[in-house]
């Protein structure tokens, strides 16, 4: 199947463009925030405990979180994948070049980047306001899902974060003319691929979203705080580095790593060992009160 004529570029507004993977950042965090909303006031979810925070202090939380995404993100790009932009800080032979590292328009965003964001967001949050760490991790984690579902569908509109060559009857020719004439070629070569970003917005997105969905409302694992955070650790990081391997490895020197392993495989195993320890914490002790 040859990739569909996207134009990343849903809306231009004189010089500023509005593009799809703006938009996806924005829908993450917006309807994230709004599900974290019903959780905090879903006081029966938290018995015997409470909700961690009040509705105000999920607002002051949500701008932190953002800063941590975006910040997390750029700054996880560059030291995973092109740890060459810290040096252009100091060697560059213009502002603008200095500079690269904080052109979020240019791309270049790392899961695992926002994720360390977000992680000392929640912590440095929850120690000044003295709320319960595990616990305000566990009102975040649910919402997650729902900005990987609409970042991973902009990455395939992008035609970027391609699969590895494929003969599957759905395989993807990601190389239309918009891309041949953006890049003067096709930067994933004019051959079949994975479509791995749908496969992650699946995944990662949906699936994901339902697991937490059920361990929230059904389970009511939101009383032994740590267990729906440990849940989304574990889970993405198990799906995401089962799909490193239908998943083209992001171009740079850090990405070559022996034994067909990918730098995606290697920050997915901390993960995962981080949320079989808090499910395992979390499954030896009773509801936690107050």
């Amino acid at each position: 199947m040859q990739f569909p004529e996207f134009d990343p570029v849903l809306l231009s507004i004189g010089p500023l463009d509005i593009r799809w993977y703006a938009l996806a950042y924005v829908a993450g965090i917006v309807l994230g925030w709004w599900y974290a909303a019903r959780l905090v006031k879903a006081n029966a979810l938290w018995q015997p405990g409470k909700p961690p925070v009040t509705t105000v202090q999920l607002d002051d939380l949500v701008l932190w979180l953002t800063l941590g995404i975006i910040l997390g993100g750029r700054l996880g790009f560059a030291l995973f994948y092109q740890p060459s932009l810290y040096g252009r800080l100091f060697t560059g032979a213009d502002l603008g070049e200095r500079l690269s590292l904080f052109r979020l328009w240019d791309g270049g965003m790392s899961f695992h980047g926002g994720l360390i964001g977000v992680s000392l967001a929640i912590v440095w949050f929850a120690w000044r306001h003295k709320i319960r760490l595990l616990s305000l991790g566990d009102l975040v984690a649910p919402a997650v899902p729902i900005g990987l579902f609409f970042g991973r569908l902009a990455n395939f509109i992008n035609g970027e974060l391609w699969g590895r060559e494929t003969t599957v009857p759905w395989a993807v020719r990601f190389c239309n003319d918009r891309i041949f004439q953006l890049y003067n070629g096709c930067p994933a070569g004019d051959v079949p691929r994975h479509p791995s970003q749908l496969y992650e917005a699946g995944l990662e997105g949906l699936l994901l979203f339902a697991v937490l969905w059920f361990a929230v409302h059904r389970a009511k694992l939101l009383a032994k705080p740590g267990y729906v955070t440990g849940i989304f650790l574990f889970g993405y990081g198990l799906v995401r580095a089962s799909l490193e391997n239908v998943r083209q490895p992001d171009a740079g020197k850090l990405s070559e790593l022996p034994l067909g392993l990918t730098m995606g495989m290697m920050l997915s195993v901390p993960m995962m060992l981080i949320g079989a320890v808090l499910i395992w914490r979390a499954w030896n002790r009773p509801p936690a009160a107050g």
